[in-house]
């Protein structure tokens, strides 16, 4: 009962097997192989949009990378206080700006309300020397309590950035559980809603480390930069063609969206499992593959002596997350456990 992260997930089959054939001969290096462009194509229908494109290995990175070309060294990036860029990236967008500041803002289930937005934009203006003028919004989505924004909720969010001429970033580490969760497009969730950057991941999702900065409207002039940062801090891979093969795998036949399904679907049942034991009370609104509950001290003892996996929060929740690869007998298992 493994329910710790999908980062400790297998890779699926699919995108192995892709490796495999992608390893045959020789390509040219750092994106300039067939692959690469095909993933490009191909992106490009899933958004209906013309994009930019840059391959990385990490979120981490992605997410960094994304902000240094949104936010000069002496501008600040707004975020919500959960937001893996501040809670979980050991300073790293900050190290990537040269010096970009972080604004954590509130809302309920890490979601940015959005009037402490509009209270963060009217209390630090772009024009004044003494303080530091914000440059970029950065949102999750699923967000880090494993909540999705609507369509509506981003642009309640991204419209006031934008009059305010911020950079929109999108995290989409788990971009593909929103989707499935909110049943809307890849467009309607991105670019449409106000995004300028999208770091949308596979690696939480069936991927060895498999992650895409795609870039949308004016922010594709951005491209050269944006390769020039990659290079300098060291993520230019130079066998892009694997990263790519990974990722057009995993978006052929919609199979990213099916295994973002099979999580969600199997977070569900776990949610239901343990609230109906009576044991637990969800923290947060369960919309992906992330189930926050508080747990009775009774049941948790239960779970972890029948070698449950999950963490403890720093909110006094415990976090259980599945996975594409969550299998029935580990919810069977989970069940038996929590009415033992």
């Amino acid at each position: 009962m493994n329910l710790l992260s999908d980062t400790t997930a297998p890779v699926h089959p699919a995108l192995l097997a892709a490796l495999a054939d992608a390893n045959e001969g020789y390509a040219p290096s750092y994106g300039a192989d067939p692959l690469t462009g095909r993933l490009k194509e191909r992106l490009e229908d899933i958004f209906a949009t013309e994009i930019a494109l840059v391959l990385t290995t990490s979120g981490t990175a992605s997410n960094a990378l994304a902000l240094s070309i949104l936010c000069p060294p002496h501008g600040m990036i707004l975020c919500h206080d959960e937001a893996h860029i501040h809670r979980d990236e050991r300073g790293a967008p900050e190290f990537f700006t040269g010096g970009g500041k972080l604004l954590p803002l509130t809302g309920e289930h890490a979601k940015i309300d959005p009037n402490k937005l509009a209270a963060a934009l009217a209390e630090w203006p772009q024009d004044f020397v003494h303080t530091t003028p914000p440059r970029a919004l950065s949102i999750s989505n699923l967000n880090e309590s494993g909540c999705a924004y609507s369509t509506a909720e981003l642009q309640a969010l991204t419209g006031p950035a934008r009059e305010k001429q911020l950079g929109v970033h999108f995290d989409g580490a788990r971009f593909a559980n929103a989707l499935v969760s909110l049943g809307e497009t890849p467009a309607a969730l991105s670019w449409q809603a106000g995004c300028d950057v999208l770091c949308l991941g596979a690696t939480k999702n069936g991927a060895i480390g498999a992650e895409a900065i795609v870039l949308f409207g004016e922010a594709r002039d951005r491209l050269g930069e944006l390769q020039a940062r990659q290079k300098r801090a060291g993520h230019m891979g130079p066998k892009t063609r694997f990263i790519a093969a990974q990722m057009l795998a995993w978006l052929e036949h919609d199979l990213w969206l099916d295994l973002a399904r099979q999580a969600n679907g199997a977070a569900a049942e776990i949610a239901r499992l343990l609230t109906a034991s009576g044991g637990a009370k969800l923290a947060h609104p369960v919309d992906g593959n992330e189930v926050f509950v508080r747990l009775d001290p009774a049941l948790e003892r239960r779970l972890k002596s029948a070698g449950a996996g999950f963490y403890a929060w720093p909110d006094g929740s415990a976090r259980f997350v599945a996975s594409w690869s969550t299998r029935e007998d580990e919810l069977a298992a989970l069940a038996a456990a929590i009415n033992r």
